[in-house]
């Protein structure tokens, strides 16, 4: 079974926020301290904020037997801004399907987590930085899709 890609709409942002919490509590616990993923999903997100970032991207909603299990952004310069899979859905091909249906991605911050599967899809970390949530320091990496590999 494979994930359906649909564009994303504004009564989703609940939802997506929510998984976004999930999955940062529930997948990123090996990489970082529960204070790190307190201050990067403390469970109080903007949905005004979320749902006009998502409009004014590219904005994927993978749903898996009719539930919504993940979700990727895109800004028009190439940023991935944001890429998530719920926990209860991880190795299923879902990022995967994700990311293949955004060729434009070039560029992106990505977790430790993530760096990984970034990674083994050719994609190259720039630079190692930590960044600043609610007064935590937060390790990820400046990471770039090789334009070979972008499928532009």
């Amino acid at each position: 079974m494979r994930p359906v890609l649909r564009p994303y709409r504004p009564e989703d942002c609940p939802v997506l926020a929510e998984l976004f919490y999930q999955t940062v509590h529930g997948v990123c616990h090996r990489d970082y301290t529960p204070e790190q993923l307190d201050a990067w999903a403390d469970g109080q997100v903007d949905l005004a904020a979320w749902d006009l970032s998502f409009q004014a991207h590219t904005t994927l909603v993978a749903e898996w037997d009719g539930v919504i299990v993940g979700f990727a952004d895109l800004r028009q310069d190439g940023y991935l801004d944001r890429l998530y899979v719920h926990r209860d859905y991880q190795g299923r091909g879902i990022a995967t399907t994700l990311l293949d249906a955004l060729p434009g991605a070039t560029l992106t911050h990505a977790s430790l987590t993530a760096r990984t599967f970034l990674e083994r899809r050719g994609w190259q970390a720039v630079r190692e930085q930590q960044v600043e949530r609610h007064g935590v320091k937060l390790t990820n990496f400046v990471m770039m899709r090789r334009v070979a590999d972008a499928r532009l």
